[in-house]
């Protein structure tokens, strides 16, 4: 006769994305943030022009301070192909990716704060988006 037994479970959060930051003044009045995104093996993240009715595109959203934006988020050219469950050509990073913006200093010592939106996936699985806040400091 069994008595009681235990079932043990380990429940696997899975982040296949770690993002990094970093800063570099080119002058006293620009610099330009770095937003490195480390991508595990077999996973991979969206670009951020991605059309609509396809994955979640990688978005930043920069809040307002002691800077202002030059330009566009640049990014490297990603590698495309056509996905099936979005039924159309997509474009993403694999194993890592660094975007960069470029700012203008209105002061010689910022930090540059914002968010950033992504998704990610793998041949079997895309995980729900996720939002990540930055603070990225430029001396």
């Amino acid at each position: 006769m069994i008595t009681g037994f235990v079932l043990q479970t380990s429940a696997q959060i899975l982040a296949p994305v770690k993002w990094s930051y970093g800063a570099k003044k080119i002058n006293a009045k620009e610099a330009v943030v770095f937003m490195k995104a480390s991508i595990d093996e077999g996973w991979h993240l969206y670009s951020q022009f991605v059309k609509d009715g396809g994955p979640v595109k990688t978005t930043f959203t920069f809040a307002s301070g002691a800077y202002s934006l030059d330009g566009a988020t640049k990014e490297p050219t990603p590698i495309t192909r056509n996905e099936k469950v979005f039924n159309m050509d997509v474009g993403f990073f694999e194993h890592e990716v660094i975007f960069q913006q470029k700012i203008k200093l209105k002061a010689g010592q910022v930090t540059v704060k914002g968010k950033l939106e992504y998704m990610t996936c793998n041949d079997k699985q895309c995980l729900p988006p996720e939002t990540v806040e930055f603070s990225i400091p430029v001396k």
